[in-house]
């Protein structure tokens, strides 16, 4: 059988940065959701820098490296700066206008940086908040990497599901089994999941979960609307 020649599309992205002493040894990370399972780690490090300069460097970085591939048309880059999605989405224009002055005349901190994600913007492709240290996996993931960049380390790799040796199965039904899992144990715990998180989980486009008002069935599970964008899993088995 001829191989899919197809290249993954990306369906979800985040990005962190962490400083310690701000100023000080700082570290950004960032990573890329595609639809076929896979994830992408991107992170650096500054040895002399400020926590705002890490956000918004991972930022770009995440929207470089979108340029080069393939995304889903809703895409949003979630991030726990307020800063980087005040001054990329609304504040920007205005520092602009006045010559990169803010409106006190001060000149706008960053500015090397913000004018680079300026010219780095992708159409359709915007910001989303996520409250940081939350238990959002994506988040959390991201600042891993970037306080481990920050201390001058590797990240850890994140954990992936394994078989028992001699009886590998293939790496689609890996990855399968370990959103399986994760699904029955949020359905266990009760968790609401963000329609974001809904959507990296069942591997369904944002555009057509947007759409769902009432309960729906994915698999084993009850999909459950809990009001505000957020969603819970309730087991449908006897």
């Amino acid at each position: 059988m001829a191989e899919d020649p197809r290249q993954p599309v990306v369906v979800a992205a985040a990005c962190d940065g962490a400083c310690s002493g701000n100023p000080g040894p700082g570290g950004w990370g960032c990573l890329l959701r595609f639809d076929d399972g896979s994830v992408e780690e991107l992170g650096g490090a500054d040895p002399s820098t400020t926590n705002n300069r890490m956000e918004l460097t991972a930022c770009l970085a995440v929207l470089e490296r979108l340029r080069e591939l393939p995304r889903s048309p809703d895409l949003r880059i979630r991030t726990d700066s307020r800063y980087l999605i005040d001054g990329y989405s609304r504040w920007m224009s205005g520092w602009k206008r006045k010559g990169w002055r803010t409106a006190s005349g001060s000149p706008v901190l960053n500015r090397d940086l913000w004018e680079a994600l300026d010219a780095a913007r992708l159409p359709g492709v915007t910001l989303e908040h996520v409250r940081g240290h939350n238990g959002d996996p994506d988040n959390e993931r991201c600042d891993a990497i970037a306080v481990a960049w920050s201390r001058g380390q590797q990240p850890t790799p994140a954990p992936a599901v394994t078989a028992p040796p001699g009886d590998q199965a293939p790496a689609p039904l890996q990855r399968l089994l370990s959103r399986l899992e994760l699904a029955d144990r949020l359905a266990a715990g009760g968790y609401g999941l963000s329609l974001v998180e809904l959507a990296q989980l069942v591997e369904q486009p944002l555009s057509r979960l947007e759409q769902r008002q009432e309960p729906w069935r994915w698999r084993d599970w009850q999909v459950e609307p809990l009001g505000e964008g957020r969603w819970r899993l309730r087991s449908a088995l006897p």
